[in-house]
């Protein structure tokens, strides 16, 4: 299951990326301090799965264009109406 969609264009620049990590670590780091382990913890879990998706791994594929939308002969038939010679064919 994948948290963070690392293609998403605000991830694009690093400078965005540290920050992401550092304020879930620093985040911990207060968490500990302040004698709330817990959820210390869940922050520090946090900022490594940040760092592993957004640092380690961080592999971004370019966007993919969208396929160009092409009408075959078939389906422009099938949207009008049938005349009365097609309906006697039939």
């Amino acid at each position: 299951m994948q948290l963070i969609d690392p293609n998403h264009p605000a991830y694009r620049h690093l400078w965005v990326r540290i920050l992401i990590v550092a304020v879930c670590f620093g985040w911990a780091g207060l968490e500990f301090i302040g004698g709330d382990p817990f959820w210390g913890v869940l922050a520090g879990a946090v900022g490594a799965y940040a760092f592993y998706m957004l640092i380690w791994t961080f592999d971004p594929k370019p966007p993919e264009p969208a396929p160009a939308v092409v009408i075959d002969e078939d389906e422009e038939d099938a949207d009008e109406p049938a005349t009365k010679e097609e309906k006697k064919a039939e």
